[in-house]
């Protein structure tokens, strides 16, 4: 059977295109919110296969998605190489920041593969639930993401400790992105191996570098990354996500060789189509408090992306994450509006 996602991926035009949500299980769910209740926390939510393939499949029931994609975080690879990290209420995730060197050189990679045996379990489970024509996601951060995390402390701010650091220690960002370069291979690898039929790497800080910080910390490792991974395993294709890339999305999409580019919602359609190399299919890029919103405003801006759009392999996506907001019947309408366009 045809997955309609994975040809679009692949460079095939779909008409209509096929769908999915970032954060497409979470919080605006009341499945969802009953069932994150059961857990410990939320790092014990993740590392729980039964809980972690049920927050998978529940969007998928109520809104038939051509993809589905693996419930987890970012954050369970710092946590798995032994950065203390926890998840607070109302705060988010908080780790112990990285300062030095030696910070870097206590982190494990030889503890990867067994400390996230639970998260493999759980993507070869939700491979055996799905059906047949729905493809199914893996993801990781990438390098330089992770990392604002991991010296930062947290997400979001200026990322001045991160950026000031790798300035002034340049060998200390080198080896701290080729670490986590590294890690992400295997980590996505692994998630391939027990059923991934393609991957993102969600470089969610990718704004505010200027260009030499740019192509450093986000484009070569993310060009190391996707070099390894279709060495590894040829025909699964990765999805690059760098949040607020700007003017920089051809160049990114050009020197790491992914094979589909995520857009955020700052993006306009007939820029990314005429700049935006022709080889790459592009996903994207609905704005998402347009989808909080509802009504005759999501049906304009939905029918404008998918207008935008339509002389391109593209599989419409938001620009960011499902806000806890947003209610479901809104999602519910977009698939409508997705399933009734016609190019």
């Amino acid at each position: 059977m045809i997955k309609k996602f994975i040809e679009a991926l692949k460079g095939r035009r779909m008409s209509p295109p096929p769908w999915w949500l970032m954060r497409q299980a979470g919080r605006y769910l009341p499945e969802y919110r009953e069932l994150r209740a059961r857990a410990k926390g939320f790092l014990d939510f993740c590392y729980r296969p039964e809980m972690a393939v049920e927050a998978t499949l529940q969007p998928l029931r109520r809104f038939g998605m051509d993809a589905a994609i693996l419930f987890s975080d970012i954050l369970v690879v710092p946590d798995a190489l032994g950065q203390k990290l926890e998840f607070r209420e109302g705060e988010g995730p908080v780790l112990e920041p990285l300062v030095s060197s030696r910070d870097i050189a206590r982190l494990e990679p030889e503890n990867l593969d067994r400390h996230l045996a639970p998260v493999y379990a759980a993507v070869r489970r939700i491979a055996d639930e799905l059906p047949a024509e729905v493809a199914l996601i893996g993801f990781a951060g990438a390098p330089w993401t992770v990392a604002v995390y991991m010296v930062e402390g947290r997400g979001g701010g200026e990322r001045t400790k991160i950026r000031d650091w790798f300035r002034a220690r340049p060998a200390d960002g080198e080896t701290l992105l080729e670490l986590l370069a590294d890690a992400t291979v295997a980590h996505l690898s692994r998630q391939i191996e027990s059923g991934a039929e393609a991957v993102q790497l969600f470089d969610s800080w990718a704004g505010g570098l200027d260009d030499e910080e740019f192509r450093r910390f986000v484009i070569a490792p993310t060009k190391v990354i996707v070099a390894k991974l279709k060495a590894h395993h040829p025909g699964v294709p990765i999805i690059g996500f760098p949040r607020e890339a700007a003017s920089r999305y051809p160049e990114y999409a050009r020197a790491t060789g992914v094979d589909a580019i995520g857009l955020d919602g700052a993006v306009v359609p007939a820029w990314a189509v005429r700049e935006i190399a022709g080889g790459c299919a592009l996903q994207g890029n609905l704005d998402n408090r347009v989808l909080v919103a509802g009504g005759a405003r999501l049906a304009d801006e939905a029918r404008r992306i998918l207008d935008g759009f339509r002389d391109r392999p593209h599989v419409f996506n938001l620009g960011h994450g499902v806000l806890p907001e947003t209610p479901p019947a809104h999602v519910a309408e977009l698939a409508q509006i997705i399933r009734a366009w016609k190019d």
